[in-house]
């Protein structure tokens, strides 16, 4: 191997790891954007034209994910506390600008003086590159309940 063809070996695996970086990066910013409120910050992390696709509420667009977090529903969650705890992403694909990563996530939320998990998910995640870096593209999310569209999320299969 060439000294050239190392380096550009090296360029690529670099790149792959900032690109892996980025993306975990913006993933896990959600949790602390909607425990806060902070529906413009949240809405970003999505391109354009993203959709969030939970449990039966499709959102398109930025302007429908910030109404999701000024939404009564959305407050009253936060304003009893809350933790959306997304765990560690799984990367599955990066090819050029494009992505795809799935992860599982908890929403604990405060009640009596004491936490307790109210929602257990999985996320399909398909991710783009744009001017603002990585952006979100479309998110699957279901409820980890046992059902074969949950697990078909995980697996990536068609119909997911």
């Amino acid at each position: 191997m060439s000294g050239e063809e190392s380096l550009s070996g090296l360029v690529a695996r670099v790149q792959r790891l900032e690109d892996e970086l980025a993306i975990i990066r913006k993933l896990t910013a959600y949790g602390p954007l909607v425990d806060a409120g902070e529906a413009d910050a949240a809405a970003a992390l999505w391109t354009e034209d993203g959709v969030y696709d939970v449990e039966g509420w499709r959102m398109a667009g930025r302007a429908e994910l910030r109404a999701m977090v000024r939404s009564d529903a959305h407050q009253d969650i936060i304003g009893g506390g809350s933790a959306h705890f997304f765990g560690p992403p799984h990367i599955e694909r990066i090819e050029g600008d494009e992505a795809e990563a799935f992860c599982e996530s908890i929403l604990v939320r405060h009640e009596d003086g004491k936490f307790y998990i109210w929602r257990a998910g999985v996320h399909r995640i398909e991710l783009r590159r744009t001017s603002d870096g990585w952006c979100v593209t479309r998110r699957v999310t279901r409820p980890l309940n046992g059902s074969a569209e949950a697990r078909k999320l995980v697996t990536g299969m068609p119909g997911s």
